[in-house]
């Protein structure tokens, strides 16, 4: 092979695609039994599963350049969210959602005058404005961002600090303003959506674009070696380069001299509900209870999650790594979806101690992703730490490679 990358995340098969269209005979080690890294989508009892509370945005470019979208059969979420507040659920989304949304807009006007027309004001910027004005570092945490711009603590406590803590995995709105400017305007171009037949379908859908024998699960890389790789197993593969294109702690320790990323938590929990607690593929976010909960019953989003005649309800807690929250996220969804939960069945729970990288403020949007001569390294803690992120980190990674090669 030309070329070894490490990985078949996003990152790793976005690298892949690249080298394989310029003609680079390319080989991708994966070391789990599957393609997909962190995206990764289990079947358990007939319920689709993914590993951590994931939401694709078909308005990310690189995923518009890369994958077939439509193909993933993206099932959209509610452009907007319902907002647990002291005084019960408002309902914050247009009023073509129908008469609950209709009030919960029109009172959130009515009650916050000032911050409808600032939170106005950002969504016109963020997705009018030059990709380059929504990029530019301004040193500043996403929730300094907020208050820059003058929206209540109020409204940020009880509806964006839930919401964004769910995108960010960050309680404290401490990730980079950049990043806050780039999702928001992402979701507001494009909404959110879940592949109907889960995450894992954008991954998969890369590595069968690759040429057939191209990835190999079930192969670890233990090292690199002066001539390529060399497995758990003791197998030397050989390569003129190396693409890292793991998680970043196992970067670092593949690439001495690559300083792994600090890393975010997330806990998410699935259960089966016999009947669906809320008729609509809206998010509903925690702001006045600690845990900040972001819940939705995505078979309402996407059918395909739950096997017929039941729902599935996934809850996340941002920022904690900690199934021992179990009998308070239950206690707690009993409030928000103003039903009993006793007769729910948890159907499966992920507590991801490295969920997302952390992003804060003055970190550059692009790192170095060629290390050595013959050392390459991508991920979404090169990048921004996203699904866009890691599919551009792998473009670049890849790019490095063929420059060079002299390709």
């Amino acid at each position: 092979m030309d070329v070894v990358v490490v990985g078949a995340g996003l990152a790793g098969l976005s690298a892949a695609a690249r080298l394989c269209r310029a003609g680079i005979g390319t080989r991708v080690l994966e070391a789990g039994d599957d393609v997909g890294g962190r995206v990764r989508t289990d079947v358990v009892d007939g319920f689709r599963l993914d590993r951590g509370f994931q939401v694709l945005l078909p308005a990310y470019p690189a995923l518009r350049r890369l994958a077939d979208v439509p193909a993933l059969r993206p099932r959209p979420f509610t452009r907007g969210t319902i907002a647990a507040t002291a005084t019960g659920r408002r309902w914050l989304a247009g009023p073509w959602h129908g008469l609950p949304a209709v009030r919960g807009a029109a009172g959130f006007a009515a009650g916050r005058p000032g911050d409808s027309a600032r939170m106005a004001a950002l969504a016109i910027r963020d997705v009018l404005a030059p990709a380059a004005v929504v990029r530019a570092e301004r040193g500043r945490s996403t929730a300094e961002e907020l208050r820059r711009w003058g929206v209540t603590e109020a409204t940020v406590e009880q509806v964006l600090r839930p919401f964004l803590a769910g995108v960010f995995l960050d309680r404290d709105l401490a990730t980079s303003s950049r990043m806050f400017h780039l999702i928001w305007r992402s979701f507001l171009r494009g909404g959110g959506a879940l592949p109907a037949e889960g995450m894992q379908a954008l991954p998969r859908q890369l590595a069968a674009a690759l040429p057939p024998g191209t990835v190999r699960t079930g192969v670890e890389v233990a090292e690199l070696t002066a001539d390529g790789v060399r497995t758990s197993e003791g197998e030397e593969v050989p390569a003129r380069a190396v693409v890292v294109a793991t998680d970043g702690d196992t970067a670092a320790r593949l690439l001495p001299g690559l300083e792994a990323p600090g890393w975010h938590a997330v806990t998410t929990f699935y259960y089966r509900a016999a009947v669906s607690p809320l008729r609509s593929p809206t998010l509903l976010v925690d702001g006045p209870d600690e845990l900040l909960l972001n819940t939705a019953v995505v078979s309402e989003v996407a059918a395909g999650y739950a096997p017929a005649g039941s729902a599935l309800v996934a809850a996340s807690v941002p920022d904690r790594a900690d199934p021992g929250l179990e009998p308070r996220v239950r206690e707690r969804l009993g409030r928000l979806y103003e039903t009993g939960t006793g007769g729910w069945d948890l159907v499966g729970t992920y507590a991801l101690p490295r969920a997302l990288p952390v992003f804060a403020p003055g970190t550059p949007l692009r790192r170095p992703v060629r290390m050595a001569p013959g050392r390459y390294v991508c991920g979404d803690h090169r990048d921004t730490p996203s699904v866009q992120g890691a599919l551009v980190s792998g473009e670049r990674a890849a790019a490095a490679v063929l420059a060079d090669f002299g390709v």
